[in-house]
């Protein structure tokens, strides 16, 4: 009988876990036999004794890196204890600096990476990324909402009345429309940007005003998969410029852009943050891989001007609860779709898991991460 193995989460900061008692069930019914490390769902609200109670096995750290034919994690992070006969599953930033996809590889063993999920409707289910970018989204706007020396909704009063605070949010993918969401929800005035014109539907559904610049090559900077793709220098400075005179007139700017594998495309300036009402805040989510912002920092908080910038680089851990349930459903998603009547089938076979396996046993096969793990140069 196959083991699908959860063991602790090694990285700084990690409260997520990559199960919870209902996936337990889910899991179990693959005819597999589920084991749990100790202690794996503390800071998500989890109980051992809830594991067990749902029919997981709970025991030592060891033990489920010696036994687990598959070990599933939130973040694969190198080096690790893995066997060559083992597959690992999780998020493994694999288009990006290769470490923890060198470390499985070195070990002989096999790569899952929940990263590089297609973006289509039959792995939608399995989307971690997305997923785990809603919650991240949501966070984001009540950050600002609470740093920010003012509140977010119009208010009526017998002193008078309160103008509601002007949010932009820059891209609208799954963290950036979540943001809108959010901010509408708390009351504020909201704009927009995005490379894409095809958003702009999107954008305004929420009740944001699509934020249109002079730059008039949205069409040309949509790329596969709903992200954006990379554009030559000259747009990105001239975008910059003119996104500076909107952001002077926000007091919040939540930054999502992102491009696969590549730096964070730089959005917001040092001279648009000076631009800003004192008081002002940025939450840049792009922070893991560069910023949107040039005073990020990942993780730390910047005070410059008056205004304040937030650079997390984990947002969804600090809902552990939530994230880690809808993480564990992605993950018991995937199992389902790959295992069937305790089998695990092959992986050329699908389309899905070929696009994901980015390691097998050992050796490095997606085409785009070997690429990013070629020297520099």
């Amino acid at each position: 009988m196959l083991t699908v193995g959860f063991p602790s989460e090694t990285a700084a900061g990690e409260r997520r876990c990559a199960v919870v008692p209902h996936t337990v069930a889910l899991i179990q019914k693959l005819g597999v036999r589920v084991l749990i490390a100790r202690g794996l769902g503390d800071q998500s609200g989890i109980s051992d004794s809830q594991f067990e109670k749902a029919g997981a096995i709970v025991s030592d750290d060891a033990e489920v890196h010696e036994t687990a034919d598959f070990l599933c994690r939130v973040q694969v992070e190198g080096p690790a204890r893995m066997k060559p006969s083992q597959t690992v599953i999780g998020l493994a930033d694999a288009l990006w600096g290769g470490d923890n996809v060198r470390a499985v590889a070195g070990a002989g063993a096999s790569l899952m990476a929940m990263d590089m999920m297609p973006r289509t409707t039959r792995a939608q289910s399995m989307d971690a990324l997305s997923s785990q970018a809603n919650l991240a989204g949501y966070k984001a706007v009540l950050m600002a909402a609470n740093e920010l020396p003012r509140i977010f909704p119009m208010m009526t009063t017998a002193a008078g009345t309160i103008t509601p605070a002007k949010v932009l949010v820059l891209g609208a993918g799954v963290a950036g429309l979540q943001a809108i969401a959010t901010a509408k929800r708390l009351g504020a005035v909201v704009e927009a940007f995005d490379v894409r014109a095809a958003v702009k539907e999107q954008i305004e559904s929420l009740g944001a005003r699509f934020v249109t610049l002079g730059i008039d090559r949205q069409d040309a900077a949509e790329g596969g998969g709903g992200y954006a793709r990379q554009m030559d220098d000259a747009y990105y400075q001239r975008q910059r410029e003119e996104l500076a005179v909107v952001i002077a007139g926000c007091d919040v700017v939540i930054s999502t852009a992102a491009i696969p594998g590549r730096r964070s495309p730089l959005l917001i300036t040092e001279q648009a943050v000076a631009g800003m009402p004192p008081g002002g805040v940025v939450v840049d989510l792009a922070a893991a891989r560069g910023g949107n912002c040039a005073l990020s920092r990942p993780d730390e908080t910047v005070r410059h001007g008056g205004v304040t910038i937030f650079a997390p680089t984990n947002l969804p851990a600090c809902v552990p609860a939530h994230a880690s349930m809808v993480y564990a459903r992605n993950i018991a998603n995937l199992l389902a779709h790959m295992i069937k009547k305790g089998e695990a089938k092959p992986v050329e076979s699908d389309d899905i898991l070929s696009e994901i396996a980015v390691v097998r046993a050992g050796v490095v096969h997606h085409p785009g991460v070997k690429k990013a793990m070629e020297p520099a140069g």
